[in-house]
């Protein structure tokens, strides 16, 4: 299905560029980056998944604010780790996509939600030539979120659907893959909604972006996201940035 400003939402079109087999991307060009605080029952689970999908060839970047042992595990298995003091997510997760030099970034979080073995469908569309890929948690309902976060989830997508003029499926996702210099081409401002601001100012300004499903997982551990008052906080953040771009 195509969309206006260069979006495929869970498809392809006949629009997509070509790229020269000899110029692809491998995992020795992929960085996942992560906001970790407070992860230590997952963050192994998750590094792991991740040296094996990519054969130990993708680099890994925590950017940490953690009082327990995340960032030592996280070192002991081969990342790089930043730390900072705590400053909410899109804080962290800032830091984390501009840090890497390698020219693919994805994104993820650290408590095991999300499906690493996607990762080379992922870095397949980078190499067909998208600037976003961006995983829709919804798309297979989502089971393991709460209900109150699904419901929240589906609300954010209708409002920057709204918003944009084109409809998105998943605006929240944590799970994306970037060209990077996509990533320092435009200034980004959110914190909490900073998710968001990720998707909807590349389709806002004709970068090639696509959704594709994935599957959420149980996570491990506790959320740090109260849902009430970050659920207001994305939200604002969605209107805030829908209008900047309406405008700009």
């Amino acid at each position: 299905m195509k969309l206006t400003g260069r979006f495929r939402a869970n498809g392809r079109t006949d629009e997509s560029a070509e790229t020269d087999e000899t110029d692809e991307y491998t995992f020795d060009d992929l960085a996942v980056v992560m906001g970790t605080y407070n992860e230590e029952q997952a963050i192994a689970q998750v590094l792991t998944d991740i040296d094996e999908v990519t054969d130990g060839k993708a680099e890994v970047v925590c950017v940490d604010g953690s009082s327990d042992r995340t960032p030592e595990i996280a070192r002991k298995l081969g990342a790089t780790v930043i730390e900072q003091e705590p400053q909410g997510y899109g804080i962290a997760v800032r830091e984390a996509v501009l840090t890497p030099d390698r020219p693919i970034v994805v994104t993820t979080d650290c408590d095991d939600t999300y499906p690493m073995e996607q990762l080379p469908e992922f870095l397949e569309l980078i190499n067909e030539g998208y600037d976003v890929v961006s995983g829709d948690r919804l798309y297979y309902g989502a089971a393991a979120m709460p209900a109150f976060n699904r419901l929240g989830n589906h609300l954010f997508a209708l409002t920057a659907s709204v918003l944009m003029g084109q409809r998105v499926h998943d605006t929240t996702t944590g799970m994306r893959a970037y060209r990077r210099e996509l990533l320092h081409e435009i200034a980004w401002t959110e914190n909490t909604g900073l998710s968001a601001e990720l998707l909807i100012r590349p389709l806002m300004r004709g970068y090639d972006v696509t959704e594709r499903p994935i599957r959420y997982d149980e996570r491990a551990g506790e959320s740090k996201l109260d849902p009430i008052e970050g659920g207001l906080a994305i939200a604002k953040s969605i209107v805030k940035v829908c209008l900047e771009e309406r405008i700009r």
